[in-house]
């Protein structure tokens, strides 16, 4: 596989300066961006899937601190954001055809992953809209010894009133021909752009926040506002999936800031309880974003996280030896 060059936004990443990106195409002709910061003598890589609306430049900062952990780490721009094609004439509606057409993209960076020989083993990380994109890549038989999820996408916080209003939208949309429009209470406009500190969803920590409202004044083009109706509608289905789908025969653990607004935390209190080798873990004080928390919220979380690299390593070479 020839790798093809893309931008690299180092001046707002926070990160180490081995960053570098790539053009890839996934397999139904939509090109996506792959971040990778690779690392001699790294003894693994961690697979970071991140959230709607997010970019690969985001989780620089997450790179280097596992950098100081001796693990290598790649992340992507999905279908739809950051740099990868947008799917709509207008590039900041949040959107996607088929929720499972993000495995394709899961595949593309796996190919990028292979031809950078990116070193094993390795391990997953799904945060957010991630976190049910990776799900159904393990479920799927995704390579990885451990999975890791931050506010996951299993659930959608939605009134219930509002979520049938939501699925009826879905359908009624899909035909007539105006599923790319926008759910009722959702704005065009980025949320962080738009947003205050005082009263954001994502972080207690004004550093991180002040960062991610940078990297978007700084490069414009990386903000995506509200999803579409049929994103939203494949959302929902995907998340009923998910519930429902038997647990991957690898250890995983699940965090979520005790002030999450997002995502459903009961729905995934109830899937890591159904998860043999599963671990469910509420983090004080913090929001839906915890790896965009405080120093000590992110090394509490990476710490933990060496501690599920470690199992998944043993199980698999268990595994291997029996």
């Amino acid at each position: 596989m020839v790798l093809e060059a893309a931008p690299y936004l180092a001046d707002v990443a926070d990160g180490p300066d081995t960053g570098a990106a790539y053009w890839t195409t996934a397999a139904d002709g939509v090109r996506v961006r792959v971040g990778a910061w690779p690392m001699e003598g790294a003894q693994g890589t961690l697979l970071l899937m991140p959230g709607r609306t997010e970019f690969i430049e985001k989780y620089a900062n997450t790179a280097g601190e596992l950098a100081l952990r001796n693990y290598a780490m790649m992340a992507i721009d999905w279908r739809g954001q950051g740099l990868a094609d947008r799917l709509l004439p207008d590039r900041r509606v949040g959107h996607v055809h088929s929720f499972p057409d993000y495995q394709h993209d899961v595949a593309a960076m796996i190919a990028v992953a292979e031809a950078l020989e990116m070193p094993r083993p390795w391990h997953v990380l799904g945060h957010s809209m991630g976190g049910a994109i990776a799900l159904r890549a393990v479920i799927d038989g995704l390579d990885v010894q451990s999975a890791t999820f931050t506010g996951p996408m299993w659930g959608i916080l939605i009134a219930p009133g509002m979520r049938q209003l939501a699925w009826g939208l879905y359908y009624a949309s899909g035909w007539t021909g105006q599923d790319h429009r926008l759910p009722p209470t959702t704005s065009i406009e980025n949320y962080v752009a738009t947003s205050e500190f005082a009263d954001n969803m994502l972080t207690t920590d004004r550093p991180m926040w002040d960062l991610m409202k940078r990297q978007i004044s700084t490069y414009p083009d990386l903000a995506l506002g509200g999803p579409s109706l049929r994103w939203l509608g494949e959302a929902l289905q995907e998340c009923r999936y998910l519930m429902r789908a038997p647990a991957p025969a690898i250890p995983a653990m699940t965090f979520v800031g005790e002030r999450e607004s997002i995502v459903d935390r009961e729905k995934m209190r109830a899937r890591m309880a159904n998860w043999p080798n599963g671990t469910f873990q509420i983090v004080p004080d913090a929001q839906h974003e915890v790896l965009m928390e405080g120093p000590a919220t992110r090394t509490l979380i990476l710490e933990q996280m060496l501690d599920l690299f470690a199992r998944g390593e043993a199980q698999a070479n268990m595994a291997r030896a029996g």
